[in-house]
């Protein structure tokens, strides 16, 4: 049948022709590793039918899957200095922001929307983790104290949901500065009584973890997310210990009191918009409550000019100086706020 099957194949293939079939129309969950279909996929919003697991969704989507009809504004980030170290390992650090900017689209790891949520004012600082893993940099930071002044300015609900490994190394102590500048955003928010939100988001650790991540007056988090400041491994290595099973997982945080809720992503904006409401829009014309035990925030121009700063830690973190109210959130007696001030002429 050699000769019978060696003539007649070619011909069937010459008059039918092969069909080419695209290699991406299906996804392996990495939990169940069952195959999934990319359409069914994305009508599920990235969580794999068969198992639940929560696979990563682009923070576009992200955005439009929180805002109502899906309709936002992204706020601009003020500019900065884009490599202030003149970094390099393998690569520069200028030339891995390019390839980061040219395979996400985006300008950094940030993105800073201003919409609404069930008919209320929202600002989002949402993380992108595919540019350079989300890390956080002077643009990231200077996009979460934009959000910050933005909801501030609106009256609006702030939402912070990360997705990053942690500072970024390449811009070293610049990089570090953002820590406490987005706390003391986040402090500026609840002092002008304004809920303030995080969804934590798979992975969700380092220097962000240590910072504004953990401060939400709520803390949401999607199921198996990750969530930590070092890596099991080297947590083992250092207490040489083996970890429980689940740690750093969002439900085990659940159940030892770091999380409020674990929400499902198709329950999301829909525990989003009730939690939005009973903060919002059922206090509305209550009056801030008195606390005698914390000082009242300055409204004094703080510069020694007398005109005020310009933004929250004034112009940039780059040669600015702080402003006397942005030192009077630290301990004032400590030699570092004390170095500060001196040369901030506080």
């Amino acid at each position: 049948m050699n000769w019978l099957s060696n003539y007649i194949r070619p011909k069937i293939r010459s008059i039918v022709g092969q069909k080419e079939v695209p290699d991406n129309l299906w996804t392996k969950c990495p939990s169940c590793e069952g195959m999934v279909f990319n359409r069914d996929l994305e009508e599920n919003l990235n969580v794999c039918p068969h198992c639940q697991y929560h696979l990563k969704i682009s923070v576009r989507d992200r955005l439009a899957l929180l805002f109502d009809e899906g309709a936002y504004k992204v706020l601009p980030v003020p500019a900065v200095p884009q490599d202030p170290l003149k970094f390099r390992d393998k690569k520069k650090y200028s030339d891995r922001l390019r390839e980061a900017q040219s395979k996400t689209g985006e300008k950094d790891a940030i993105i800073v929307a201003f919409g609404t949520i069930d008919d209320l004012p929202v600002v989002i600082a949402a993380f992108n983790f595919d540019f350079m893993g989300g890390s956080m940099g002077a643009a990231v930071g200077e996009g979460l104290v934009r959000a910050a002044e933005t909801a501030v300015q609106k009256r609006a609900a702030l939402i912070a949901i990360p997705a990053s490994g942690g500072a970024r190394m390449q811009e070293g102590m610049v990089s570090l500065v953002q820590l406490p500048r987005t706390v003391i955003a986040v402090r500026m928010v609840k002092e002008a009584g304004l809920p303030y939100i995080v969804l934590l988001t798979d992975p969700t650790t380092g220097g962000v973890s240590a910072s504004f991540a953990m401060l939400g007056d709520l803390q949401l988090a999607e199921p198996g997310c990750l969530v930590g400041f070092a890596g099991k491994r080297v947590i083992e290595e250092t207490i040489r210990e083996q970890l429980p099973t689940g740690f750093q997982t969002a439900e085990y945080l659940l159940d030892h009191g770091m999380v409020d809720m674990v929400v499902p992503r198709q329950e999301l904006r829909e525990t989003v918009a009730r939690l939005l409401d009973l903060l919002m829009r059922r206090s509305a014309g209550k009056q801030k409550p008195d606390r005698p035990d914390r000082p009242e925030t300055q409204t004094k121009p703080s510069s020694p000019d007398g005109k005020k700063p310009s933004g929250l830690l004034g112009r940039s973190v780059f040669g600015a100086s702080l402003p006397k109210s942005v030192l009077k959130v630290a301990n004032t007696d400590s030699p570092a706020v004390k170095s500060v001030r001196k040369r901030s002429g506080a």
